[in-house]
């Protein structure tokens, strides 16, 4: 069992519904973010999960130069913040810098590190700083033994809201697997774990300037996951995959997210069950 986390009045872990986080990968058009925002919360609320939107301001890590990387900063976390006043519900997104993390505290309910810079000692304790439930995302080059560290040096900024995410291990040049060992490994730490359904079928690097991806595996991997007990499910979500400007290729399809969701579902309470020792 791991602890509590709160975000806002949503409660992560322990024997709490599993969370659900979604969104497209970047801020793009405003009225097609906003609609998706919609969906997404009215298809979890539909089945009683707790919902967090997410998208990222600044795509920073982009494979070539000229890849769309959002509107920046000031632009995107004001556009995050009508998304919560609009839609009502919590916001995530990543920072990328000590000075970022200070400014984002104001404008998002969940502060997200990334991968790339999950073992950056200043920049997490700076997250955990700000007092914001803070999710890290597991670097693809970190042991799930070594998450200990990384909740080590946020826990030492007096910040106990914190999830990990685990989202695929490079294995070899442009692929990734997900060992399913790592999430009851990083789930013995006692904090919340979250699973990264898409980005563990990215390609990285994989394409033509850009990463590739195989998104007939999302749902394969996401049912597996929510099998081993994880807390949440964090999913990239778009109306035309083909047409994003970001991550397409280990896109979720908009229409195809309420079937998987409730698949997930039934599968995260025949686990409760099992737990509970009623499973018959």
């Amino acid at each position: 069992m791991t602890r509590i986390v709160q975000i806002g009045d949503i409660a992560v872990g322990g024997d709490q519904p599993l969370l659900v986080v979604a969104g497209p990968c970047v801020i793009e058009e405003p009225e097609m973010v906003l609609n998706l925002a919609r969906f997404l919360k009215a298809e979890t609320q539909k089945l009683g999960l707790n919902y967090v939107f997410k998208a990222s301001y600044d795509k920073a890590n982009r494979t070539g130069v000229n890849s769309y990387r959002g509107p920046g900063l000031e632009k995107g976390l004001t556009f995050l913040k009508e998304i919560r006043q609009e839609v009502g519900v919590p916001v995530l997104s990543d920072v990328h810098s000590v000075g970022e993390a200070e400014i984002a505290a104001d404008f998002l309910d969940v502060i997200q590190i990334p991968a790339f810079l999950s073992r950056q000692t200043d920049l997490l304790q700076a997250a955990g700083r700000t007092g914001k439930p803070v999710n890290v995302k597991k670097g693809q080059f970190l042991a799930p033994m070594d998450v200990k560290h990384v909740i080590g040096k946020l826990t030492a900024t007096g910040n106990e809201n914190l999830m990990i995410t685990e989202r695929g291990a490079s294995f070899g040049y442009n692929n990734l697997v997900v060992d399913m060992r790592s999430l009851p490994i990083m789930r013995s730490f006692g904090y919340p774990v979250i699973f990264d359904a898409t980005h563990s079928v990215q390609l990285p690097g994989g394409g033509e300037g850009a990463s590739g991806g195989q998104r007939e595996f999302i749902g394969t991997l996401a049912r597996a996951a929510v099998a081993a007990g994880v807390d949440g499910v964090f999913m990239e979500v778009h109306p035309d995959p083909d047409r994003a400007l970001c991550d397409g290729l280990n896109s979720l399809h908009k229409d195809q997210f309420s079937d998987l969701l409730r698949f997930l579902k039934e599968i995260d309470s025949v686990v409760r069950l099992v737990k509970q020792g009623e499973y018959r």
